[in-house]
């Protein structure tokens, strides 16, 4: 029996707004925050103007809420990316010019245990938390800023329930988020959330940590020592040249996620900053994402993507002379150059699986990059998407990002899973959109909590090599925990 050909996509003629006031993003996202999967993308810093390139990475930010249809996966469903790629080409249509990329599509959370649908990675030993491993959304509506220009606009798509496209249907979203926008029904966020779940319903056993006492880590402080000592015998026997290692730590909820997100964003602010929150379709607590990431893991503009993976951090001060020296020892750091270069040698490899032969090239090298808290050498990879291959290939190939695993990937993360004491749901994955107009960006979820359950995580990680000194490393992931524990501590001293 002859199967039947899969149906064309539907071609999206979208409707466009222009909005005469443009709205504050923290404003904008207090009004769509009572509607269900409310998801933003915030360029948290400011507008790069000497970098106008095609992929831009502080003009742009987009809201979204009320999708039309959502797609969750549980980790380990073995189709879970043949189920993505019929959930995402069902539509297409052609970019609109002179607007922000994303005008429409796909958007939402690519969690790290997604790779357990790609490559045969096992489990950690504890799952304290239900994230699913995909959690997307089919967004008709989205409210798009450009920074740089200072303008803002509704776009809609007109996707009917049943899979029709309706210019009707286009207006009245249109109009209807519009509503949203002028009402005066904002939330009100809750600076002092009074609900504290009991440790007890942690499964992994959780250890006191010196910075406060309502902060518990998944390793004793020896132990981790001892896991990245691990990871350099790992190395020095040639199973890996690098493994990225992380600590969890946790902390019981002490405010809304929303104020937590503005906290975080004063805090620590970033060209990848995103707000989250949905339900899971299995029975599990309502999730929420707070992120401020420096990571671009991929962006796609008209056929061409590019990643830019970070490697090599030292704290930032704020003190001009020990800035200076930090900035002289991380690039003169034999080590972190090392890290950076097999990262960039693994995304060319990935890149290399979906993109043209001899597109891929190395366009930024080893170039440091200064954040609120740290120091960053980050790296920039492009190339040329082959004419057969689309965003969810993209995706497939080079999932997860190969400076949050360490190289070779599968090994690294098959030591991941043997040394990290409990799953890492969002952390490490990644949050983005992939637009029907072919356009995509996407998040690395480092510097990222976690709200369930009446919990936060937040784990904090980095790369070992082979000079690596375990208690230098395990100060470094402390340095990256700066900005997020000022933003979980803000309220204390009030």
């Amino acid at each position: 029996m002859s199967l039947s050909p899969p149906l064309p996509p539907r071609t999206i003629i979208p409707a466009c707004k222009e909005l005469a006031t443009v709205p504050k993003v923290a404003d904008a996202l207090r009004r769509f925050a009572r509607l269900p999967w409310c998801l933003l993308f915030e360029s948290a810093r400011e507008v790069d103007r000497e970098r106008e390139t095609p992929f831009p990475i502080s003009r742009y930010s987009f809201l979204v809420a009320d999708p039309v249809e959502t797609l969750q996966e549980s980790v380990g469903s073995p189709s879970a990316i043949e189920n993505l790629k019929n959930f995402y080409r069902r539509f297409e249509m052609e970019p609109l010019e002179g607007l922000p990329p994303f005008q429409g599509g796909l958007a939402g959370l690519f969690s790290y245990d997604l790779n357990q649908s790609i490559e045969l990675i096992p489990s950690n030993r504890y799952i304290d938390f239900q994230i699913p491993s995909i959690a997307v959304g089919m967004y008709d509506v989205v409210l798009a800023w450009d920074h740089w220009q200072a303008r803002a606009w509704l776009i809609s798509l007109g996707i009917e329930a049943d899979g029709r496209i309706s210019s009707e249907r286009a207006q009245a979203r249109l109009s209807l988020f519009e509503s949203y926008l002028n009402g005066s029904d904002a939330i009100e966020i809750n600076r002092q959330l009074t609900r504290n779940a009991p440790l007890s319903q942690i499964a992994s056993p959780q250890f006191a940590t010196e910075f406060s006492d309502r902060l518990t880590s998944n390793f004793q402080k020896k132990e981790y020592l001892q896991s990245v000592q691990k990871c350099i015998d790992y190395i020095d026997a040639g199973d890996v040249f690098q493994i990225n290692l992380a600590q969890r730590l946790l902390s019981p909820a002490a405010c809304d996620s929303i104020y937590l997100y503005e906290n975080l964003k004063r805090c620590n602010p970033a060209p990848f900053a995103s707000y989250f929150q949905f339900e899971p379709s299995e029975k599990g607590a309502a999730v929420e994402i707070v992120s401020s990431s420096p990571e671009r893991f991929l962006a796609v503009r008209a056929g061409k993507v590019e990643s830019r993976p970070i490697k090599g951090t030292r704290r930032r001060t704020g003190f001009p002379i020990v800035d200076l020296q930090s900035k002289r020892e991380l690039m003169a750091s034999e080590k972190d150059f090392a890290e950076n270069t097999m990262i960039v040698d693994l995304m060319r490899n990935d890149l290399s699986r979906v993109c043209l032969d001899d597109s891929v090239l190395v366009s930024q090298f080893c170039q440091l990059e200064e954040y609120e808290s740290v120091l960053h050498l980050v790296s920039a990879i492009e190339g040329t998407i082959r004419p057969e291959c689309d965003l969810i290939d993209l995706l497939a190939c080079t999932f997860p990002g190969g400076s949050i695993t360490g190289a070779p990937k599968i090994r690294a993360m098959e030591i991941i899973a043997e040394l990290e004491p409990t799953s890492r749901g969002a952390y490490c994955g990644s949050i983005g959109y992939l637009g029907f107009n072919g356009n995509a960006d996407l998040s690395i979820l480092i510097r990222t909590i976690t709200a369930c359950d009446g919990w936060w995580q937040i784990p904090v990680g980095g790369g070992i090599v082979s000079q690596s000194d375990p208690m230098n490393e395990y100060e470094e992931t402390w340095t990256k925990a700066t900005g997020m524990l000022k933003a979980i501590f803000a309220g204390d001293d009030k």
